[in-house]
């Protein structure tokens, strides 16, 4: 929770230009009242609302790309219409949420987005999912800050996964919600680290996503 804290805080104070917290366990499945799912604190929701009650961010963008649905950060803002939670994953699967009919409740109506694909989804047809419903949700949202569960359980091999995608394909979205954040909220971004359970691809996945935060290609 503390790196989390640390990396946003200091993104708006200029200390960094973004940041990718490598915090161990993974957060998005713990609720506001109940530890699930390897997750003990929800380390992006105590730093998407650190950021609003310090008047740091008025709206906040949660982008969730593990492969499985972060249900946690889903429940802590489903009435919060300030902080805008889009998740793609796979469906049906572990915890059994994340129906596209799920969309948020009473005030937050709407500022929830959630993409369930299928197993094995082919990577192009990811990547263009994931850009437009990036772009749905920005335009939702407007957001003063993006912040994005990066489960590295989505890519290819992972045991507790089932989608093909590979590193430089996070690098890809990586981009994608750095430009974004480009145009709404001066580049301001912190990744976390969620699930992933192969430590060769989680490790390959976390050089990708940092790569592309430090504006660095990758060797494909």
């Amino acid at each position: 929770v503390g790196a989390g804290l640390e990396a946003v805080h200091g993104v708006v104070a200029g200390r960094y230009r973004n940041a990718f917290v490598a915090a161990r366990p993974p957060g998005h499945h713990a609720t506001p009242g109940r530890a699930m799912g390897f997750c003990l604190f929800n380390n992006i929701a105590v730093a998407a609302a650190s950021l609003r009650a310090r008047g740091e961010a008025g709206r906040v963008l949660i982008v969730d790309w593990d492969v499985h649905h972060g249900n946690g950060t889903q429940d802590c803002f489903q009435e919060d219409p300030d902080v805008f939670f889009l998740s793609l994953h796979q469906y049906p699967h572990y915890p059994g949420t994340g129906a596209a009919n799920e969309t948020g409740r009473g005030r937050g109506e709407g500022f929830t987005l959630n993409v369930p694909l299928s197993p094995r989804t082919p990577r192009s047809d990811y990547l263009r999912v994931f850009g437009m419903a990036l772009e749905t949700a920005v335009a939702r949202c407007e957001p003063d800050f993006i912040l994005v569960s990066s489960g590295f359980d989505v890519l290819a091999g992972d045991p507790l996964g089932g989608q093909l995608l590979e590193p430089e394909d996070l690098h890809q979205t990586t981009r994608m919600v750095m430009e974004a954040a480009e145009r709404c909220c001066g580049g301001r971004v912190v990744v976390f680290l969620e699930g992933g359970y192969d430590p060769q691809r989680t490790g390959a996945g976390c050089v990708a996503v940092i790569r592309a935060l430090a504006g660095v290609a990758m060797d494909v």
